[in-house]
Formats: structure tokens, sequence, C-alpha cells
């Protein structure tokens, strides 16, 4: 975990992550629900939590699969290859950015990181463009493709707009100085 008490970073690390239990594990019988001995085999494939998997993974205990949406197979890659600006990757992982940098880092999959920066440049304009010109009745619509963290940049994004609208009206130009309005007092 990079940011203890980032409620975001938190969040990320929620997201499942199909793993393979590499050794059997007692008092674990949460993840396998189909018998009653309270223990996993080695070879089960379970769905964890990240952070849970993440810290099985550095004890050898699991072994961490791509996450479907991550897949060098998956229907989702060709989707971000084609127009990554259309695709709902909200619906995919909340935090999708977060939690690939993460999910790259621990398993050392080489082709999430190129992915993450092809559908982030491409929708990072787009993110910008629509927050500097999209009218509030488009925005909604718009919003429910974005991730959390593309939320955040549109959220900046039209409040820089909002910020130089207001200059540019008349906002506060240039204040003079306290110090210039007074008079020097005489020397002598």
């Amino acid at each position: 975990m990079v940011n203890y008490y980032d409620i975001d970073d938190i969040l990320a690390e929620e997201e499942l992550v199909p793993a393979v239990f590499l050794q059997t594990a007692n008092e674990v019988g949460i993840f396998d629900c189909a018998d009653d001995t309270n223990k996993v085999e080695a070879g089960t494939h379970v769905e964890m939590p990240f952070w849970l998997a993440q810290e099985l993974y550095v004890r050898q205990a699991v072994s961490i699969k791509v996450p479907p949406y991550f897949d060098t197979k998956a229907k989702t890659r060709n989707e971000i290859g084609a127009d990554a600006a259309h695709v709902d990757l909200r619906s995919l992982c909340p935090y999708f950015y977060n939690f690939g940098c993460k999910i790259a880092r621990l398993i050392g999959e080489k082709t999430i990181g190129p992915l993450l920066l092809v559908a982030f440049r491409t929708r990072y304009r787009e993110v910008l463009i629509k927050a500097h010109t999209a009218a509030s009745i488009v925005a909604p619509k718009h919003l429910t493709l974005l991730t959390k963290e593309e939320t955040k940049l549109y959220e900046a994004g039209q409040s820089s707009t909002a910020a130089f609208k207001k200059w540019r009206m008349g906002g506060p130009r240039l204040q003079k100085a306290s110090v210039l309005g007074r008079k020097r007092k005489p020397v002598g």
C-alpha cells in the first residue's frame, strides 16, 4: 500500500483478482465453500482482494493471474486499441489505472503498462476537452464512463475553466499592495 491513508488507494486494493493456491491452506475455508473442512487444497482457483493476494503472493502461497480486463486475449484490449475514449472502464474497474500499475508491478506483466499508457493518452485528451467545453447536461452521461482517476481530472478541468472565466469576466486583476499606499515618515 503506497498511501496508507488514501481512501482511493485502499479501494483500489479491494479489487478481486483470480489466484491459485500453491499450497494447502488451513483455516481459510471462506474461499472454498464446497466442503466443511475449512481448508483449501493446493491448485484451488479462487478470487480474493488484491491486498490479500499480494501478501500471499509475496509469501509464495498463491500465484496471481492477470484479471480478465488486463489479459492479452481480452476483448477490452482490442476496444482500447480501437478507441479508448468510448470504453466503459469504470464498469471493469473503478480504479483502472491505479490497480493496473499495482498488479503489473507485482506480477511483472510487461503488457499492462503499454495498455494503461494508450488508454490514458487517448482518454486524457477527451476528458479535458469535455471538461473545458461540455455543458452540464452532457456531463452526467459522459461521467458514467470515467474511472475515479479520470473523474478527478474532469473535475479539476472544470474548476480551472470556471476560475479562468471568473478572472476573464472581471475578477480581481491586479491589486495594489498595501505597502505602496503608505507615505514615508520624514527623516530627521
